[in-house]
C-alpha cells in the first residue's frame, strides 16, 4: 500500500459518519487559520450524504466559517437542477441549505435543462475550475476530497473498463453509458482528484469489502478505478468493519492498517 493511506475503522455505519464529520471540522477551522479560504470536493451516496447530516448536526458545525470555503462536487448526475437525485440537491438538504455559505464559492455542475448539451457542460466546468486555479497551476488548491467507491470500484463517475478512467489530459470528462442510472453524468478525472491535498474516501457494508481489499492489494486502476486514488499529502480510507471483510491478511498489520482511535 502506498506510503500515506492509512485505513480507519469503525464499528458501524453511524459511528463512521460521526468520526468523519468530527475530523472535518476540526480539518477545516486549522485549514482556515492557515488560509484564507479552504477548499472541499463533495461526493454522493449514503455514506458521502451521511457525513454531511453527520456534520450538520455537530455541535462544533458553527465553530468554523463556512463563509470561506469553496465547495465542488466530483461528479454529477445529468439531471435537471434540483431533481432529488442531484448530488447538489442532496448535499445542500443535508448541509449547505443550513449554513451560512457564500454562494459565489459554491461551484455546482450544469444541470440537463439549462440550454447545453453533455459535452458543453463538461468544457464549462473546467473552464470553471481553470477560473479558480492557483497561481501557476490549471486547478484550484482542493484541501480535501470526498470519494465514495462503488462495489464495483468505481470513484466519483469514473467506472471500470470505461474510457473516463483513463483520461489525463482532460479535466472533466462526460459520461455516457454508466453502469448504473442515471446513464449520463459529469465526472472530474483520475489526475484532477488525486491533485488534492487530502483525499478521503467513505466505504460501509460488506458489499464494499472486496472493492476496499482489492485497492488496498493494488489492483488494476483500470478494473477497480480506487486502486488509483493518492492524494499528495494523505489518502484516508474511513471504513467500517463490515467493509474490512475482504482486506488482505498482510495489509491488516500495525503500521499500515489503522483504527479510528491511531488518527491523528
Amino acid at each position: 500500500m502506498p506510503i500515506g493511506r492509512r485505513v480507519l475503522v469503525h464499528p458501524d455505519k453511524p459511528a463512521l459518519a460521526a468520526s468523519v464529520a468530527a475530523r472535518f471540522l476540526t480539518k477545516m477551522v486549522d485549514l482556515l487559520d492557515e488560509f484564507d479560504e479552504a477548499t472541499v470536493v463533495l461526493t454522493g451516496g449514503s455514506m458521502g450524504i451521511g457525513v454531511l447530516s453527520a456534520i450538520n448536526e455537530s455541535p462544533a458545525r458553527d465553530t468554523m466559517d463556512w463563509s470561506r470555503v469553496h465547495f465542488w462536487w466530483g461528479d454529477e448526475r445529468w439531471l435537471p437542477r434540483g431533481d432529488a437525485e442531484r448530488n447538489e440537491t442532496q448535499a445542500r438538504e443535508a448541509l449547505l441549505d443550513h449554513v451560512r455559505i457564500d454562494e459565489s464559492k459554491v461551484h455546482p455542475f450544469p444541470a440537463s435543462d439549462e440550454g447545453i448539451d453533455l459535452d458543453a457542460a463538461a468544457e464549462f466546468y473546467a473552464v470553471e475550475l481553470a477560473a479558480h486555479a492557483v497561481e501557476g497551476t490549471a486547478l484550484p488548491r482542493f484541501d480535501i476530497t470526498f470519494l465514495g467507491v462503488g462495489p464495483d470500484g468505481h470513484i466519483a463517475s469514473l467506472f471500470p473498463e470505461q474510457e473516463g478512467i483513463s483520461e489525463t489530459v482532460a479535466t472533466v470528462v462526460a459520461v455516457r453509458n454508466a453502469p448504473k442510472p442515471p446513464p449520463e453524468r459529469l465526472s472530474l478525472t483520475l489526475p484532477v482528484i488525486n491533485s488534492s491535498t487530502r483525499i478521503w474516501l467513505v466505504l460501509a457494508g460488506a458489499d464494499k469489502a472486496s472493492p476496499l481489499g482489492l485497492s488496498l492489494a493494488g489492483a488494476s486502476v483500470i478494473e477497480v478505478p480506487a486502486a488509483g486514488v493518492e492524494g499528495r499529502r494523505s489518502t484516508l480510507y474511513y471504513v467500517d468493519a463490515e467493509a474490512t471483510a475482504e482486506v488482505p491478511e498482510n495489509l491488516t498489520t500495525t503500521e499500515i492498517f489503522w483504527t479510528a482511535a491511531d488518527a491523528d
